[in-house]
């Protein structure tokens, strides 16, 4: 069931921009650029209630605690990011990632895990999350997270620049369509993959610390989330690479980071 999170006491809130009707900052609103409109899937009530309380100013969001109801208006209706659990009833949050995904549904999805779910935070970057959140959090981060997932999937959806396709040994990137083939044979990419591939072909042989990475590809720098980036260099092998476990296109430079080997 959706939450609303409406005090009995206090007026209806416009259902667009989630404050009273009538109210100054409401109308101020409704002539502005749309807010970006985020899903948050999660049972936990008191985590839910204080995501609300600090990001529905900014956003206009929508909270869902049933894992399959989530699932189902996560692929249904338009979002510009998801947040999302993991462990939740009837559908939990990596199933939900990986059926998005396999719906093309490139939608940024941020997960949130516990401190102890190391394997949750690897399988729900293996199965297309584009970042993650270790619970407790601190809702500044939180927002600045959410902040950067939305400056990258606005910078994704800008105008196609100039250089509208990288080619480098037999790989080819399209920037207008977001296209990926290596040979002759296309590949499907999340935006996050996308995006870090075109960062390493624009520099074929520059080796990227994980740090450089974060901070060009995710929109920030953050000590101790560097897992993020290996896990999406390993997805990427995957589907790149003829042998993911001995790779010869995304190489590790050890101790330093990675390079795109354009030979």
């Amino acid at each position: 069931m959706s939450h609303a999170l409406n005090s009995p006491h206090t007026p209806p809130l416009n259902p667009l921009s989630g404050r009273a009707p009538g109210s100054k900052t409401d109308s101020a609103l409704t002539s502005a650029v749309p807010r970006a409109r985020i899903l948050v899937i999660e049972d936990d009530s008191a985590i839910a209630e204080v995501i609300f309380g600090h990001l529905n100013a900014d956003y206009d969001l929508v909270i869902e605690a049933d894992g399959l109801r989530g699932f189902q208006r996560a692929n249904d209706e338009a979002w510009s990011l998801i947040v999302l659990d993991v462990r939740l009833p009837n559908k939990d949050g990596l199933e939900i990632c990986r059926d998005l995904r396999a719906h093309s549904n490139d939608t940024p999805v941020l997960m949130l895990t516990s401190r102890s779910g190391e394997l949750d935070r690897v399988l729900g970057l293996e199965m297309g999350a584009d970042d993650y959140m270790v619970k407790p959090f601190s809702m500044l981060e939180l927002g600045a997270r959410i902040k950067a997932l939305l400056r990258r999937a606005a910078k994704s959806a800008a105008p196609a620049p100039e250089v509208s396709r990288l080619s480098v040994a037999n790989m080819q990137l399209d920037l207008r369509t977001h296209e990926c083939w290596r040979g002759r044979q296309a590949l499907t990419l999340t935006s996050t993959e996308f995006d870090l591939l075109a960062l390493f072909m624009s520099h074929p042989g520059t080796v990227f610390t994980r740090a450089e990475l974060l901070e060009r590809v995710w929109g920030y720098g953050h000590s101790g989330y560097e897992h993020t980036v290996n896990s999406h260099i390993n997805r990427l092998r995957a589907k790149l690479e003829d042998n993911p476990s001995s790779p010869s296109i995304i190489v590790t430079v050890w101790g330093v980071g990675y390079k795109f080997n354009g030979a």
